[in-house]
């Protein structure tokens, strides 16, 4: 099997300075890209800044041979890491929406501080980043994207209202980039990582964390990245030396007729097939889930 390389291409990575970051931009430059290593520098809980982080990771690549810059401003200000980028190398293929922090509080007593700071890191900044390098993939009909979910934002997690909602919308932004980049050869996808780094030593035990290396998460982001990678809008679970893609599941639900009133007691009556899962559908677009409805205003 050929070696997936890097060549030529210039990737931006954010929240680089540590953990899966710093995995994802060493794994890139030993392949042969340039990478822009940004990272604010900030704590898990998105306070302060430190230059130190980035600097690190590029004197490591540099280090080994690789190219490298380091950036250092706040993913808010998406147009300045993308400017690095054609700064310093002239253009980018490939961004992977890495950076994130944690305010991890019971929802009544999280503030609204708490909300928007992930909101901004998580959300806005990926958006931001996204945005401003999206006409140069256009231009070049050339990109390749990776945002970064959670488990939290699959299927909800205690303690974690604000990461939740960043991480689901993340992959709902994600779907949408697929869609509207096909045509351009501009491919989006997410992942939901499990991975030992400073967020995560704030909920598992110690020696968990050691085990779950960033080195087992890695390699699908560059699966992923490829130049040979056409699917877009995938979401994959991935950690532990174990991968997964998940996709949506639909009970085959129950269609009532359009030609009476419906009441909640209508509803009650058929809650077991409309909750029946046996011999689910997979709706792959919003048009496929919709067609099923739309086909019922016949049920007369």
């Amino acid at each position: 099997m050929p070696a997936l390389n890097f060549d030529d291409r210039v990737v931006i990575v954010t929240g680089a300075g540590n953990g899966l970051g710093r995995s994802h931009a060493l794994a890139f430059a030993a392949r042969g890209a340039r990478v822009v290593v940004n990272d604010l520098g900030g704590s898990a809980t998105g306070e302060g800044r430190d230059a130190s982080a980035a600097d690190r990771v590029v004197a490591e690549i540099i280090a080994t041979g690789g190219e490298a810059v380091a950036n250092h401003d706040s993913v808010t200000d998406g147009g300045r890491i993308v400017e690095c980028a054609l700064d310093n190398f002239g253009r980018v293929d490939v961004l992977v929406n890495n950076a994130g922090i944690l305010r991890d509080k019971a929802f009544h007593n999280m503030t609204d501080e708490d909300w928007d700071l992930v909101y901004n890191v998580h959300v806005r900044g990926a958006y931001s980043v996204s945005h401003a390098a999206w006409p140069y993939l256009r231009e070049q009909e050339y990109g390749r994207l990776i945002f970064t979910a959670s488990a939290a934002g699959i299927y909800g997690n205690f303690g974690q209202a604000n990461y939740s909602m960043a991480k689901l919308g993340l992959h709902g932004l994600a779907q949408t980039l697929a869609i509207e980049g096909a045509k351009r050869n501009i491919v989006a996808n997410t992942i939901a990582p499990i991975a030992g780094s400073r967020m995560t030593a704030t909920i598992m035990p110690p020696q968990i964390v050691e085990q779950l290396k960033p080195a087992f998460v890695t390699p699908l982001v560059l699966k992923l990245c490829h130049e040979s990678q056409r699917d877009g809008g995938g979401l994959y679970e991935v950690g532990a030396g174990w991968m997964g893609k998940l996709r949506w599941e639909r009970s085959k639900g129950h269609g009532f007729p359009v030609s009476a009133p419906l009441t909640p007691e209508d509803v009650v009556a058929q809650w077991e097939r409309i909750t029946d899962f046996t011999d689910a559908d997979h709706p792959a677009s919003g048009q496929a889930a919709l067609m099923s409805m739309i086909g019922n205003l016949q049920n007369r």
